[in-house]
């Protein structure tokens, strides 16, 4: 399981290639890369800006990542994320979840991002030509994350 929080940008591609390479007996391999979007709730969005609480985020992400290797026969787990200044086009998340099987892979790379979005502390401020504005939590983000609850 590797957790990583870090300002520095990121190569998805090497990322999952390492996460492959860790572990011959991987059958599949699922990612989710989430990238800075230029837009935004009806409005151009010229940056990010995400906040966190060092060791508080670490910690909260590892949390994710154990309750998704306690649900799901996985062999490895990545959870990489970007804080601090960000530019569109950026990726700012990663997740990668490998496993003997498709489906658990699946599956808990689809768990991961959604408690991520709705678990995880970081907060995120867009920048606008109106000037810069938090970004709210979605309910869409909380009613993915409920399914997963038993």
């Amino acid at each position: 399981m590797a957790i990583r929080v870090q300002s520095q940008a990121f190569d998805p591609g090497a990322e999952l290639n390492a996460l492959h390479g860790a572990n011959q007996g991987i059958g599949a391999l699922v990612s989710f890369v989430g990238y800075v979007r230029d837009y935004n709730d009806g409005q151009d969005v010229a940056g990010m800006y995400l906040e966190h609480f060092p060791g508080m985020t670490e910690k909260s992400l590892g949390k994710i990542a154990e309750e998704a290797q306690q649900r799901w026969p996985l062999i490895g787990v990545e959870i990489l994320h970007r804080v601090g200044q960000l530019e569109p086009g950026e990726p700012i998340v990663l997740v990668g979840t490998s496993s003997a099987h498709r489906q658990a892979a699946f599956e808990a790379c689809a768990f991961i991002m959604d408690y991520l979005k709705t678990r995880a502390p970081f907060w995120k401020k867009e920048l606008t030509a109106a000037g810069p504005r938090w970004v709210e939590g979605r309910s869409s983000d909380q009613a993915a994350a409920e399914r997963w609850q038993a």
